[in-house]
């Protein structure tokens, strides 16, 4: 596997993808295995584009590339990064077969840049695009290292994934084993919690464990619930990169859990500032 995350300077822009690729007349259907696949994630402070190849049907996935992108640069730096990766590795725009990108939660700006520029390029190539919860990467990662840690499966049982909001908040997702299938898990739910809410969540025994890659979200579970509980503090991930995020994302192109350029819709979870203190509409 080739991993780098050396950012390089590119001068190619928009005008990689103006023209239409003529191979690709409709999204595909039949998947070709090797894939290649274009993840990117500008959901956080720091973002990140990358190349991967995802064979057997997306059950394997190896890192081509991968170039950071740092926080307030996602507008001017998204889309000339994925033209200097695909002239680096000397593929052309029509050679990618797929997008995954991350949906949310997390920055409402970052969010919006990052989605519009997918939304482009996946319609000048007719390419589908695989929309990912960060939470439903984080659960699925905290599920594979949970059972390497205990050398077996979970056994069924409700937990959660937590990032850190700001505000005294987290992003949280809850989710159930469902012991049906190898690292088999089924969404319960998304939702904004204070840390008193989150922590609520481990104490009552409702989460069996919460895992978070966050410091903040980590200290404050840490300090406030009882000793006996603490051990079901989960730190050993860290925020998903082009890997764990395309390992989801391979398994819903697989299932088909596709949408168009017009479907992709942001997952902020939190509303925005200006939704928050809009004033209500009066009657007439």
């Amino acid at each position: 596997m080739y991993l780098c995350t050396r950012q390089a300077p590119g001068e190619c822009c928009w005008s990689l993808f103006r023209a239409r690729d003529q191979t690709a007349d409709s999204p595909i259907t039949d998947y070709p295995s090797p894939m290649l696949v274009l993840v990117t994630d500008t959901s956080g402070k720091d973002g990140f584009v990358g190349l991967v190849r995802a064979g057997d049907q997306g059950a394997s996935v190896d890192v081509i590339d991968e170039i950071a992108l740092a926080g307030g640069t996602f507008s001017a730096q998204l889309v000339p990064q994925v033209s200097e990766l695909l002239e680096k590795h000397r593929l052309s725009k029509g050679s990618i077969d797929a997008f995954v990108v991350v949906s949310g939660p997390g920055s409402f700006t970052g969010l919006r840049v990052g989605l519009a520029a997918i939304k482009a390029l996946a319609e000048i190539l007719q390419k589908p695009i695989v929309p990912v919860s960060l939470l439903e990467v984080l659960a699925l990662t905290s599920l594979m290292i949970v059972a390497a840690e205990d050398g077996s499966e979970p056994a069924p049982n409700h937990y959660a994934v937590a990032l850190d909001a700001g505000r005294g908040e987290a992003f949280v997702g809850e989710y159930e084993v469902s012991g049906e299938a190898e690292n088999s898990i089924k969404s319960v739910g998304e939702s904004l919690l204070k840390f008193e809410d989150l922590i609520n969540l481990l104490a009552s025994g409702t989460a069996r464990w919460i895992a978070t890659p966050d410091q903040t979200v980590f200290d404050a579970l840490n300090r406030n619930v009882p000793e006996f509980q603490k051990r079901f503090i989960r730190r050993n991930l860290r925020r998903p990169r082009s890997l764990e995020v395309a390992l989801r994302g391979c398994q819903k192109l697989k299932a088909g859990e596709t949408v168009l350029p017009e479907q992709l819709d942001a997952n902020y979870i939190r509303r925005s500032g200006a939704e928050i203190f809009s004033k209500p509409a009066t009657g007439s």
